[in-house]
Order: structure tokens, then C-alpha cells, then sequence
């Protein structure tokens, strides 16, 4: 709940503190932020929000995939890999929630704050657990929160951006980054013509975070999936590849695989400590 997060959240005009009200945040100089029916609030600055953002149809497909379970040993890996005695989480591109719901049951004394651009994400996620608080806001741009104020920060398959990252983690915090391999979702990558994940792809993540962290852990997470024709429309429809791939043509192409198909998931996870 965002009264549960409130004393960690930053005005996105001015960075002064923010105060809760009956239906809206409110700083000391009086920018106000209505907080929605649904329980989220947005904390965008500017017109509107990225192209990039998940769409409806996108973050219905990953509730759907995640929920079925497919990538629990994965959520249960992130959860493992959170200190014990952390207060505040946050999950910078959390999505519906599902990994910082994870890490709260994990972390009974914790409290969660999801970020995401997408508000069709953050409807879901208001309602991923009891102590999360779920924000609208861009990664890309100043995170709407406190210098030196979140213990672990987890960023699962979302962009990085490195120095935004250290101001927020307190100087002794960890930030958990998960990104797939090059495995992943084989073979579905071949036999849909999905997109693959680049072989820089290890190289690029450790240069956008290098100024600010040091790498002191890293793991990789791999299992295999048996999935349906349902379950696969699923996966396609909740990442990149349903932005350059029309649904009809991709259920046409789903329909001439096996009922069940034996899929890689694959996913590095890496994890950082603030240079002092």
C-alpha cells in the first residue's frame, strides 16, 4: 500500500518529500499527485509515458504465464539471493509484482516499492501483495525515491540506469539484475523466428552499471518448461518479440508445434555492491 511507502518517495518536480492525503501525494510546495482508484500513483513527469511501455494484451500475457508457475524457480532464486534483514525492496521495471511479491513473503519484515512505466503493470502490481506500494515511473529518468534509502534493489529483465541505482541503495545495499542468455526460450526462438538475445548482451549490461558497482556474485538459472500451445502464445505475447510480430500470424505459426514442447528457460543473475 502507498502508506506503507510514502516516507520513501520523492516529489518528481521538485525531490521535496511526500505526504499522503485522502485521494492524492502531496510535496510541501504543493505538486499533487492523485493516486488512482486501483490504488497505484503515477509519478511521470511530462505528457505521457514511453512507446516502450507494456501494453494491456503484454502484461495480461506475462500475469497469465506468471502465475501458471513456469518461472518459479527463477522468482524463488531472486527471493534467495535478498539479504536477510532488508526493510525496503524495490523493483525498478517490476511488471504485475510477481518477483518483489516473491521477495516480501520471503522478507516478512519488508516493505516493497515497484516501479514501472507501464500503468497497466502497476494496476497489477498494486494488488501483488499487502506490502507493496506501486508506482508509476520511468527508469530512464530520476527514480521518485530517497537518496540512500532502499536495502536491495531488484531489476529483472528491465532497463538499468547505473547512477540512479547507487543514489537510491544505501552504501552497504545489493541490487540483483537478472537478464536472459542467449538459451533462452530455445527452441521457440528458431521455430517462431522470436527475438534472440545478443551475445554483447553480458558485455552491455556490466558497462551500464561499472561507474557506480562493483560485480560480487553471478549465477545462472536455467530449467526446462513443458508447455502448451496456451502457454507459448503467453510467453511470445508478455516480451519484445510481440512488438515486431503480429498476433495472428504468430498463433497460426504456434498452432503447427507439438502440444507440448520441452523449452529452455535461461537467465543470468548478477549481483552488485555500490562502489564506496
Amino acid at each position: 500500500m502507498l502508506a506503507d511507502i510514502v516516507d520513501y518517495l520523492i516529489c518528481p518536480v521538485c525531490g521535496g518529500g511526500l505526504g499522503l492525503g485522502d485521494r492524492a501525494l502531496r510535496c510541501s510546495l504543493g505538486h499533487a499527485f492523485d493516486i488512482a482508484r486501483q490504488g497505484y500513483v503515477s509519478l511521470l513527469t511530462g505528457s505521457q509515458a514511453p512507446g516502450t511501455a507494456d501494453s494491456t494484451a503484454m502484461v495480461a500475457a506475462r500475469e497469465a504465464f506468471l502465475e501458471a508457475g513456469h518461472f518459479t524457480p527463477l522468482a524463488e532464486a531472486v527471493a534467495g539471493a535478498c539479504r536477510t534483514g532488508a526493510t525496503v525492496v524495490a523493483d525498478a521495471g517490476a511488471g504485475t509484482g510477481h518477483y518483489l511479491a516473491r521477495v516480501l513473503d520471503r522478507l516478512p519484515e519488508a516493505t516493497g516499492i515497484a516501479l514501472d512505466v507501464s500503468k497497466h503493470a502497476i494496476r497489477r502490481a498494486a494488488r501483488a501483495h499487502p506490502r507493496l506500494g506501486a508506482v508509476v515511473a520511468d527508469v530512464w529518468k530520476p527514480l521518485p525515491i530517497k537518496d540512500d534509502s532502499v536495502d536491495v534493489l531488484i531489476n529483472v529483465f528491465a532497463p538499468r540506469n547505473g547512477a540512479e541505482f547507487a543514489r537510491v541503495l544505501k552504501k552497504d545495499g545489493t541490487l540483483i539484475v537478472v537478464t536472459p542468455t542467449s538459451r533462452h526460450l530455445r527452441p521457440l526462438v528458431e521455430r517462431l523466428g522470436l527475438l534472440s538475445v545478443d551475445q554483447s548482451k553480458e558485455r552491455r549490461v556490466a558497462e551500464s552499471l561499472s561507474d557506480h558497482f562493483l560485480e560480487t556474485g553471478r549465477s545462472t538459472q536455467e530449467f526446462t518448461m513443458a508447455l502448451g500451445h496456451e502457454a507459448i502464445e503467453a510467453v511470445v505475447g508478455m516480451g519484445p518479440s510481440a512488438w515486431h510480430i503480429e498476433p495472428e500470424v504468430m498463433r497460426r505459426k504456434i498452432i503447427e508445434l507439438p502440444e507440448k514442447n520441452d523449452v529452455i528457460a535461461s537467465f543470468r543473475m548478477s549481483i552488485f555492491q555500490p562502489i564506496p
